[in-house]
């Protein structure tokens, strides 16, 4: 491949500012002209612990984790040991010696410069100046944001940032050339015109271009992200954010908004989903739209609370008692995250159904440049309807829509009811009409299944091997098989879990041999296509660290199944 890129890592203790340092670069190499990609992967810990933030910089789009650690800046003395076999003989350590200890690392003393400047939190600023001069940028862009960021602080912080860069980046100067590949990169001069989301922005910008004007949660890592972000952007957009006492409240108070005319958006995690199961079911029953976020987390329980897995899709599928329809999302980059926010607005309002964004760690804490979000394809249309006197919230139709009213608009009364009700809202223990409405519900389900969006192929006509993804692996993936250089290799990504588009079975039989590639211990996806199509995927490639899969580790598994290997 003709791709030139560096992997950078920065390494060290939650509370050294290792995020700071990271939003400062990537918006530095960014306005450099380099394309750029970042995700981290922290422990549970408010202080203390090791963390680590890999940037790639590349002169072509990158959009995925890589093990390769060229440049390693070691904040902490546990760096090399947490990441263990990444930092290889290739990699350029860069550290306090006197507590990094790594042969051959360039000793920086990051902290003691900073206390010289008057405080420990400079170090990860003289961390910024050094790797800006490595890399070849320039110096005034990167000192211009530096001040725009802490302005707020005063001209004294200002200052004092200042000089932490200035120092870090003239004690690079002479180590320029270790660094051969960045006088190699061609910038791009239009990726001024590109815009640098993560996960959490892109979900949440998604859902105010779906109209949301109102958002609830309980705090829960890593949905938290999601919600913060769009109490950031209340103070641009008309939207109430709220935080709730727990997650009972959350989907209640979402379901309320909903009936009230509000188009509501819940963000969560599994743990927290798990709590409102029963508010899910309701939504079912009372045909009240509801959007819900589900950011993916490690489980059992409280499981690995920072750290990412797809093991959440079997817990959306059937959260609530009884039957009902829903329609579950599962963006694989940063445009379907915005792109699917929207949808799951529209979705839900035009059937009266709850709708789920099926996220996870890896794809809401990772960020990248890519193209505008397209807001001249996207659709707004409110499905309610002013009601007359005679007006019925439930009344009987062949494709399970009744004309959706809310309170105050219109001379209809919109009574709903969680038991089981009439055509009028009323509670009702008729059994044949229990029925009819039963049968109401679930015709939705075809609506839904109609509107369901088809995976999406990369390759070949012919392929001899497919591989199966959904979700966040879709980028990965992709890259893996692009470093084979195999034209015989496809790739099958699904953005719509639930319901599967009707041409499933057949874009599952397109393709050669199939495997599948999933972030869970136990393939609920593959299991969930076999029991829809029939189709039982034999080679798997799973994996639940509660890490994501590196491009490296997925080409290497990838070639052996498509070679022939083991199933496993």
């Amino acid at each position: 491949m003709t791709r030139r890129d560096l992997s950078i890592v920065l390494g060290g203790e939650a509370g050294q500012g290792i995020q700071s340092i990271q939003v400062l670069l990537l918006e530095a190499l960014k306005g450099s002209g380099l394309h750029v990609f970042a995700t981290s992967e922290f422990m549970s810990r408010v202080r203390g612990g090791e963390n680590s933030t890999l940037i790639r910089v590349s002169d072509s789009p990158v959009a995925a984790f890589v093990e390769r650690i060229d440049i390693l800046v070691a904040l902490s003395p546990g760096s090399v040991p947490h990441l263990g076999p990444r930092v290889g003989p290739h990699t350029l350590v860069i550290g306090e010696a006197e507590s990094v200890k790594h042969p051959g690392m360039i000793d920086i003393p990051f902290g003691k410069i900073a206390m010289e400047l008057g405080s420990p939190v400079y170090s990860g600023v003289v961390a910024v100046g050094f790797l800006s001069s490595l890399l070849g940028l320039l110096r005034e862009p990167t000192v211009s944001r530096i001040a725009e960021r802490f302005i707020e602080k005063g001209e004294a912080a200002v200052a004092a940032n200042r000089k932490a860069f200035d120092r870090g980046f003239s004690l690079a100067e002479p180590k320029r050339g270790l660094l051969p590949v960045s006088a190699a990169w061609e910038k791009d001069e239009g990726l001024a015109e590109r815009i640098l989301v993560d996960g959490s922005d892109a979900v949440a910008l998604g859902a105010l271009a779906g109209g949301c004007n109102y958002a609830c949660g309980y705090p829960m890592s890593p949905g938290t992200g999601v919600l913060t972000a769009l109490a950031g952007y209340s103070r641009s957009f008309d939207i109430l954010v709220e935080q709730v006492e727990d997650e009972i409240g959350v989907i209640n108070m979402a379901l309320g908004a909903w009936y009230a005319g509000a188009r509501a958006i819940v963000s969560t995690s599994g743990g927290g989903f798990a709590l409102m199961t029963e508010g899910i079911s309701l939504s079912g029953m009372i045909e009240t739209p509801v959007v819900v976020h589900v950011a993916q987390r490690p489980g059992p329980a409280t499981g690995l609370p920072t750290r990412t897995e797809q093991g959440d899709l079997n817990l959306v599928r059937y959260a609530g008692h009884g039957n009902f329809p829903r329609a579950i999302y599962a963006p694989g980059d940063l445009e379907e995250a915005f792109r699917l926010s929207q949808l799951a607005f529209d979705i839900a309002d035009k059937t009266q159904s709850p709708a789920f964004i099926l996220t996870d760690q890896y794809l809401v804490d990772s960020s990248y440049d890519t193209a505008p979000f397209d807001l001249q394809t996207l659709s707004f249309e409110r499905h309610i309807i002013r009601t007359d006197a005679g007006y019925k919230r439930y009344a009987l139709s062949p494709d399970g829509l009744s004309p959706r009213g809310i309170p105050g608009y219109g001379e209809g009364f919109v009574r709903v009811d969680s038991d089981e009700h009439d055509e009028d809202g009323r509670i009702t223990e008729d059994l044949s009409l229990r029925v009819r409405m039963v049968d109401k519900r679930l015709a939705k389900g075809k609506l839904l299944s109609e509107l369901a969006l088809p995976p999406s192929y990369f390759g070949p006509d012919a392929a001899r091997a497919t591989l199966v993804c959904w979700g966040s692996t879709k980028n990965i993936v992709l890259e893996a098989v692009a470093e084979l250089e195999d034209p015989s290799i496809a790739v099958l990504h699904f953005s719509q879990v639930w319901p599967l588009h009707p041409e499933t079975e057949a874009a599952l039989k397109h393709g050669g041999r199939l495997i599948l590639v999933e972030n869970d211990s136990d393939a609920a996806f593959g299991s969930l296509l076999a029991a829809e199509t029939g189709i039982k995927i034999d080679r798997r490639i799973l994996k639940y660290s509660g890490l994501p899969f590196s491009v490296e580790e997925l080409a290497a598994a990838i070639k052996g199944h498509a070679e022939g290997g083991s199933c496993g």
